[in-house]
This record gives C-alpha cells, sequence and structure tokens, in this order.
C-alpha cells in the first residue's frame, strides 16, 4: 500500500510539529516555507512551556495540560529520530504575589491543581528564594513545578532533523502533493481573514550559573534561562506597529525584569528579537478541516510552542486517520 502524503504549509514550531507526527505514523511529507525553518515567531528566543491557572478548566487548558504532560515524551522521540536536541527542561516557575487577596487566591489554586494536573506538577505558595527569586511585595511566590523550557531554534532544528531522517523533505517551494495542512501563521490567518499578528519583543541575556533555575512570570514578563547560559526575556503584545525592528517598548521589558529580579543586572544583551505571533480572532487555536484534502493548524500566539506536540496529535488523527477529536471551540469558522 503506498504511504500517504502531506503537504504541510509552514516550516514554524505547529506545521513541523505536525510534519513530524504524520511523519511518525509513516506518511511522506513535505514542508514548504520560502522564508526557512522558524522565519515567524517559532524562530524568537523565548521558549516558555507553562500551563494556564488551574481553575475554569476548559478544552483550551486540557490541551495545554496534555501537551506539557506528554512534552518529554513528545520531544526524546524527535531527538531519538533526529539527533537534535530541543533544550527541554521542566525546570518550574516562580510568580511574585502581590497582595493577600492574591496570596487567598493562589492557596486555592493549590487544591485545583493538585485534583486538574493528575500528579504531573504542583502549584505551591512558597517563600521568595533569595538567590534567584523575583521581588515580591508579600515575601511570597507561587512555586509550578509543571512549566518547562525549550529552546525554541533549537527544537526547530531537533524537528527538522527528525523528519529529515524518516525521509521527508522542507523546501522552500514546490507542489501541494496529497492532504495539505496550513500552518502559515499570522500571515495565514490574516490571508483567511480569521485574524492576524501580534508583534512580540524579546531579548537574550549572558548570565551563565542560572541554567537550571525556574521561569520566573509576572503580568506582561517572563524570565527564562536556558542551557546556553543565557536568560531570554520577553515580551511585549503590540496590536499596532510601524515596523519589526526592536525598540524603546523592548528597552521597558528588560527595565522591568532588572526591577523584578536584581540578579539580572549588568547582564549583556547579546540579542534582541521581534516577530508577529499568530492570533486568531477567537483568541484560541484554529485546527480541522476547511474542505476536501485540506486543513488548517494555526493560531498558537504566546503558547505556540507548548501546544505543538498536542495540536500535532490531534491533526495526524484527523489528516491520515480520520478521527476527528478537535474540541469545538477550536473548529476553523464556517465558510463564508
Amino acid at each position: 500500500m503506498a504511504r500517504a502524503e502531506v503537504t504541510i504549509l509552514g516550516a514554524g514550531v505547529t506545521g513541523l510539529a505536525c510534519a513530524w507526527a504524520c511523519a511518525e505514523r509513516g506518511a511522506r511529507v513535505r514542508v514548504i516555507d520560502p522564508g526557512g525553518i522558524g522565519a515567524g515567531a517559532s524562530g524568537g528566543v523565548v521558549g516558555s512551556l507553562s500551563p494556564h491557572a488551574p481553575e475554569r478548566w476548559d478544552a483550551l487548558k486540557a490541551i495545554q495540560f496534555a501537551a506539557l504532560r506528554n512534552a518529554p515524551t513528545f520531544w526524546a522521540g524527535v531527538a531519538a529520530a533526529g539527533g537534535g536536541d530541543p533544550g527541554l527542561a521542566r525546570t518550574g516557575r516562580l510568580m511574585p504575589l502581590r497582595d493577600d487577596q492574591a496570596v487567598a487566591a493562589a492557596r486555592q489554586r493549590e487544591a485545583a491543581a493538585q485534583a486538574l494536573w493528575q500528579g504531573e506538577g504542583a502549584w505551591r505558595v512558597e517563600p521568595a528564594p533569595e538567590d534567584w527569586g523575583p521581588v515580591s511585595p508579600t515575601g511570597l511566590v507561587v512555586h509550578d513545578t509543571l512549566a518547562a523550557r525549550i529552546a525554541p531554534r533549537r527544537a526547530l532544528a531537533a524537528l527538522a532533523a527528525a523528519i529529515r531522517a524518516r525521509g521527508g523533505e522542507i523546501v522552500a517551494a514546490g507542489p501541494e502533493e496529497g492532504a495539505v495542512i496550513e500552518a502559515m501563521g499570522a500571515a495565514g490567518l490574516a490571508a483567511r481573514g480569521w485574524g492576524g499578528g501580534v508583534k512580540g519583543q524579546a531579548a537574550r541575556l549572558c548570565l551563565p550559573g542560572r541554567e537550571e533555575a525556574p521561569q520566573i512570570h509576572a503580568p506582561g514578563l517572563y524570565i527564562v534561562p536556558h542551557a546556553d547560559g543565557t536568560v531570554a526575556v520577553g515580551s511585549t503584545s503590540e496590536d499596532r506597529w510601524d515596523d519589526l525592528a526592536t525598540d524603546a517598548r523592548l528597552d521597558a521589558v528588560l527595565e522591568r525584569a532588572v526591577a523584578l529580579v536584581p540578579a539580572l543586572a549588568g547582564a549583556p544583551v547579546v540579542e534582541r528579537w521581534a516577530g508577529l505571533r499568530p492570533r486568531a480572532a477567537t483568541g484560541r487555536p484554529v485546527l480541522g478541516a476547511v474542505g476536501p484534502g485540506r486543513f488548517v493548524a494555526n493560531g498558537g500566539f504566546r503558547i505556540g510552542l507548548a501546544l505543538a506536540p498536542e495540536m500535532a496529535r490531534l491533526m495526524a488523527d484527523l489528516v491520515l486517520e480520520g478521527r476527528d477529536a478537535v474540541p469545538e471551540a477550536f473548529r476553523p469558522p464556517p465558510a463564508a
């Protein structure tokens, strides 16, 4: 029996993860992207894989939890196939608690996490650590042990190597053969009238010695140590922009980061990055069929790296096996 053929449009993390999930099941895959691997938001620097707060559970939170739970298995399979290291580590995260009300809400979430996270991680209220911790008005932080980090560009390279090891190809142009999965990021959403891009800016700082330290999150601020001795800091969320250059908004994010984590003071900036993150008008990913033999997997926005393994599984189920388990909230809008 001939192998199924699948063409994936877009070589960001969603497109490459879908290609790998299909190739792993025996399909012959071709990834097409004129910009190359990671030309969009997936080629950024932050790499935070973190869960939503464990309350008001819904389909998005359930899929994100499943992706985080299964991330070690997914990325281990990618590494074994292609030999690339995605830089994955479940290092957890710390979040400062600003007042007594925030502390009380966080303590309520401890029990919810215990019930909903199925023993995969914990959400605990703890004293802020002195050596690597956020400045917290209450002296307390949430310590979430489910969160992980991944090196975005290393993850993309690992996926590409795994796809090629299974006979797949990643090209700038070529024919669309077999089933087609559109994973073209912000441009793909805009082309279908389903949303577009949100500009984000981030930076990498050189700070050896923090490689295994937890991430630190505050509203609109991510501080993520990586295994190469850098710490990623992001990010802005801009609905309007003149260009994709970095500017004073990133400077403001870096100032906030140093105020929150004084250990960052004096760390040199080794890279400034800006790009467009794909956000659907619904605020949720868009997954599913849009016509005979044609599918969409898009709209990861801030959590595309975290969601990619589970989005890829759902799409491989649908495209290769005809099993449609996509939550209703994620389905593409009806055709106009």
